[in-house]
């Protein structure tokens, strides 16, 4: 590795580039730096993911099995658990889970196993960006002196005075964007956020991302970076959260919520529209509320907008079950012993991502409840054992006019587009629906329970 290397270097063509975690985020940033001309390696410690990309397979529904085949042909991707091969690489990309632990607090243990990873084999010039979302100050706190172990430095202040000063390393932090099965929205045309630890780090890591998405945005710190993503999450959290209070609200007073929304979102300026649901799934909304909130205590401040925020969804799933109760009596059914199918696992609809699906919950309370139920999704045919829930002895049942009806209800949970959810109806003695799906079905409404 280059001694003396300048960020400029991270503008040239085909750089060596490595990737630690292949998965939602990891393997479609890999891909579109391969199809950019750099050679990529994929780093991953899951045996399997490592095995079926070597042979250009994908295991993400969204990600196609032949654009893997393409650049493993050519050369321009390869996976790999040995780890120091990193030593090789110009620049390398951390995109490892950062959940929750049980006490909803941080859980960075992914990201400091990664930097440890990193810091044996870590090379004069190279460029280390971490895109895991996580609490402001991460990458300074957390990942700059385990890197620094190495003997190697990159601790300089941000600054002008700073801009030309000579570092050993780069080290940046860029938030992953990626949202899974969006087809308006690919990796190439979401700008990239960047904030190096310094005035160079963040110019390298510039240099290196203009490369593969259309436009790079630089703030001044990391930090900058990390509650960047933290406030686009949030605001998202924040709003879901007054939906789905709003919905509790018109249930009460015997209105349609979305009807109000769809009627509130004709205005064309100052209303973006937001939608209820059984409560938040996804690696990034749920969790991220939780990551801010728990740093802000070490600055003496409590984010009670924010708590509030996560508080209204995470109750939602039990909304949901009592909800499921109160329809099944008034059916003159206990919940307690009922035979019930919930239809959709995934966190949102037509996607095959389990990552904080408010479903898991669901089951789980349903479960500790007295019911008994079934699945159906068709982009999971069978469960996995996962870090809070166990359903690894669980298949999705088939769909058909005959198996509906052998339940006490239906709770719709996930709106795949893949349903007929007029079939559903016909079929089903009740149906819960917490996604609004049913809304254009016609016959049989006296079934339909909203949730």
């Amino acid at each position: 590795m280059a001694t003396d290397r300048k960020p400029e270097f991270f503008k040239g063509a085909q750089l060596r580039v490595g990737i630690i975690g292949c998965g939602y985020v990891g393997l479609p940033l890999a891909l579109r730096f391969a199809e950019a001309g750099h050679r990529v390696t994929g780093f991953d410690t899951d045996p399997k993911k490592v095995t079926m990309l070597n042979a250009g397979k994908s295991y993400i529904e969204h990600i196609r099995q032949e654009k893997i085949q393409q650049y493993v042909n050519s050369r321009h991707f390869g996976a790999t658990n040995d780890f120091s091969r990193l030593a090789e690489n110009d620049a390398i990309i951390i995109c490892v889970p950062t959940p929750l632990d049980e006490y909803r607090e941080p859980d960075l243990s992914y990201v400091e196993d990664t930097a440890k990873s990193i810091q044996p084999h870590l090379q004069r010039g190279q460029l280390v960006v971490l895109e895991s979302t996580t609490y402001p100050g991460t990458t300074e706190e957390l990942v700059l002196p385990i890197l620094e172990k190495s003997g190697l430095r990159c601790a300089i202040a941000a600054g002008p005075e700073n801009e030309n000063v000579p570092v050993d390393f780069f080290l940046a932090f860029s938030p992953e964007r990626e949202d899974p099965g969006n087809k308006q929205y690919g990796l190439a045309q979401i700008p990239k956020v960047v904030g190096g630890v310094n005035p160079p780090s963040g110019r390298a890591a510039q240099a290196l991302y203009a490369q593969v998405v259309a436009r790079v945005i630089p703030v001044s710190s990391t930090k900058a970076a990390e509650m960047t993503k933290l406030l686009e999450n949030i605001f998202r959290c924040v709003n879901i959260a007054l939906v789905n209070e709003l919905k509790l609200l018109c249930q009460r007073m015997g209105m349609d919520v979305w009807e109000v929304i769809d009627a509130a979102a004709s205005k064309p300026f100052g209303f973006m529209p937001f939608y209820p649901g059984p409560g938040l799934g996804g690696h990034c909304i749920p969790v991220d509320p939780f990551y801010l909130s728990w740093k802000a205590r070490e600055y003496d401040f409590s984010t009670r907008f924010i708590e509030l925020a996560g508080e209204v969804n995470t109750a939602m799933p039990y909304h949901v079950v009592d909800s499921i109760a109160e329809a099944l009596n008034q059916h003159k059914k206990s919940l307690n012993g009922a035979k019930l199918l919930v239809l959709g696992v995934a966190y949102k609809k037509d996607v095959d991502d389990l990552r904080e699906s408010p479903t898991l919950k669901i089951m789980e309370i349903l479960q500790k409840r007295g019911a008994q139920f079934d699945y159906n999704d068709p982009y999971f045919p069978q469960l996995h054992k996962m870090r809070h829930y166990d359903y690894s002895n669980m298949k999705s049942v088939p769909l058909n006019a005959e198996a509906l009806g052998k339940y006490d209800a239906v709770i719709i949970a996930t709106d795949h587009s893949s349903y007929d959810y007029g079939a559903i109806v016909d079929g089903a003695k009740l149906v819960i629906d917490t996604r609004n799906a049913t809304r254009r079905v016609i016959r049989n409404r006296q079934k339909i329970y909203p949730c």
